[in-house]
């Protein structure tokens, strides 16, 4: 009998004590889950451990965070999950079932509102993620171990790691987009809004692009 293929789930936390649960749970069917922590100052690590999840600690940064707890895992399919964010039922049974000609992909996302403008948002990204084959880290990217690998592997950027990474994975072949759901949290809309929040991410993106300072657009990103 042919083993399944191993699903290795890598969370990047910080702070994250009362997202966590959620996320966790939602992949309680992965072969591992590893939780990458940046240094959390609130019940993060004891949380995830309560869960059976895997600690490692890791320089607070997200791009440092995956491309740690990457090195860390096992399994034939790495998912780089957000912890505010929850992948619906069945997704790690779907990646065990991709042929291979699949090298990774990303789900569909959905936020966790009930706001019309969220549905618009969604329906702007799903666009985004079929014609240019760019998801974002927020939709849950997976990646076969070896195309991790071929890909350069997660850069530990400051910002736009999740862009580089899967821009370099599209090169190595082809991705795979399911219909099934990764549900994010909206908490990074609440600051300033959805509508400024997606442009002020589409003009860093255009500067990233442009080849703009890595540093300068994670400074510009936080103010």
């Amino acid at each position: 009998m042919t083993r399944s293929p191993g699903v290795s789930v890598v969370i990047p936390a910080l702070n994250e004590e009362s997202s966590l649960a959620a996320a966790i749970q939602s992949v309680a069917d992965a072969d591992e889950i590893v939780v990458v922590d940046g240094g959390s100052s609130d019940g993060t690590v004891e949380r995830a451990k309560s869960l059976g999840a895997r600690v490692v600690m890791a320089s607070a940064g997200r791009g440092a965070q995956m491309a740690e707890g990457a090195a860390l895992t096992v399994g034939e399919w790495i998912v780089f999950l957000h912890a505010d964010t929850r992948l619906e039922a069945g997704a790690c049974t779907f990646i065990r079932s991709l042929g291979e000609d699949i090298v990774g992909g990303a789900f569909s996302l959905r936020f966790a509102s009930p706001r019309p403008v969220f549905r618009v948002l969604e329906g702007a990204v799903s666009l985004r993620t079929r014609w240019l084959k760019l998801p974002y880290g927020d939709q849950a990217i997976f990646s076969r171990r070896a195309s991790y690998h071929a890909a350069g592997g997660m850069p530990p950027l400051p910002i736009m790691e999740d862009v580089a990474f899967v821009r370099a994975l599209g090169r190595v072949g082809r991705l795979a987009f399911p219909k099934l759901e990764a549900e994010t949290s909206v908490r990074r809309f609440e600051r300033k809004g959805p509508l400024l929040t997606v442009t002020t991410n589409l003009l860093l993106l255009t500067r990233y692009f442009a080849g703009a300072d890595i540093d300068e657009l994670a400074r510009a990103y936080r103010s």
